[in-house]
C-alpha cells in the first residue's frame, strides 16, 4: 500500500512528460514534442550550470563548516568545556527554520536599503555598500551563503555522530608516534569518517538540488536568471507558464541527475572488508 502510494505520483510524472498536458485543462495528447522542446530549450543549459554552481559550493561549504563545528563540539566535550551544548543548539536553530523564513531573514541582512544589516555594518567601518542581491555576479554568492547557513546543522549532526564513533585508541597511537593535530586529522579522522562524509554528501546534494523555497524568497531567481536553479525553473514552467508536461520533463530530469550523483557517490563507499576495517 505504501509502495503504491509513493509510486503512483512518480509514474504519473513520467506519463505527463510524454503528453502536452497543461494546467489550463486542454485535452491531453501523447507526444514526444514536449521532451524535445524542453531538452532543446537554450535556457536549460544556463539553468543547469547555475544549479551546478549553487549545489557544488553549497555541498562543499556545508561539509567543511559542518565538520569544523563537529570537531569543535567533540573537542569541547572531551575537555569538558562549557558551551558545547549551547553551540550545538545555536547551529540546530538555523536548521529548523523554514526555507521561506530563511530566505526572508537573509534578504533583510543582504538588503541594499539603509536598514540592511550587512551594508549598514560596512558603512560604519567606512567600506562601500555591496549589491548583494542586485548584482548577478554577487547574487549567487549570497544564495550559497544563505543555503550553507541553513544546511550546515545537518552535516554537523551526521559528522558529529561519526566522530563520536571513532575509537580513542587511534589518537593515542598517533600521539605516541608524534603525529601533529593536522596530521591526525588528515591520516586518521578523515579516512575513518569517510563513509559518513560520502553518505552526507549524497543527502545534502539531493537536498540542495531540490532547494526552492529559500531561493524564491531571497532572490526570486534573479537578478535576471542569475540564481534560477532547476527546481525554481520547474516551478516557473508549471505555475507561471501553466505547462504541466514540460514541468514533468524537468522533474524527471532532476530525478535522473539525483540518481546519477547518488550512484557516483556510492561507488566510493567502502564495501565488505573495507567497511569492516
Amino acid at each position: 500500500m505504501l509502495g503504491a502510494f509513493y509510486l503512483y505520483p512518480i509514474v504519473d510524472v513520467f506519463r505527463f512528460a510524454a503528453t502536452n498536458a497543461s494546467l489550463l485543462g486542454r485535452d491531453e495528447v501523447y507526444t514526444t514534442a514536449t521532451i524535445r522542446g524542453v531538452l532543446g530549450n537554450p535556457d536549460l543549459v544556463g539553468v543547469l550550470w547555475t544549479t551546478f554552481v549553487f549545489t557544488f559550493f553549497s555541498v562543499v561549504g556545508q561539509q567543511a563548516l559542518g565538520l569544523a563545528i563537529a570537531l569543535v563540539v567533540v573537542r569541547a566535550e572531551q575537555r569538558r568545556l562549557r558551551g558545547a551544548t549551547v553551540l550545538r543548539t545555536i547551529v540546530l536553530v538555523a536548521w529548523v527554520i523554514p526555507g521561506i523564513a530563511n530566505g526572508l531573514i537573509w534578504q533583510m541582512l543582504f538588503s541594499e536599503a539603509p536598514f540592511g544589516a550587512i551594508n549598514s555594518t560596512l558603512s560604519l567601518v567606512g567600506l562601500p555598500r555591496v549589491a548583494w542581491l542586485s548584482d548577478p555576479q554577487i547574487a549567487m554568492f549570497s544564495a550559497v551563503v544563505s543555503n550553507i547557513w541553513r544546511g550546515t546543522a545537518f552535516s554537523m549532526i551526521v559528522l558529529y555522530a561519526a566522530l563520536k564513533g571513532i575509537d580513542p585508541v587511534y589518537y593515542e597511537a598517533g600521539r605516541i608516534d608524534g603525529a601533529s593535530a593536522p596530521q591526525m586529522l588528515r591520516h586518521l579522522t578523515l579516512p575513518l569518517i569517510r563513509p559518513a562524509l560520502l553518505v552526507n554528501s549524497i543527502l545534502i546534494t539531493i537536498q540542495t538540488l531540490n532547494t526552492f523555497d529559500a531561493i524564491i524568497s531571497l532572490t526570486g531567481g534573479g537578478p535576471g536568471r542569475a540564481t534560477e536553479v532547476i527546481s525554481l525553473f520547474t516551478f516557473n514552467t508549471v505555475f507561471r507558464n501553466y505547462d504541466l508536461a514540460a514541468g514533468s520533463v524537468l522533474s524527471v530530469l532532476m530525478l535522473a541527475i539525483s540518481l546519477a550523483l547518488a550512484l557516483a557517490y556510492a561507488v566510493f563507499l567502502p564495501r565488505g572488508r573495507d567497511a569492516e576495517a
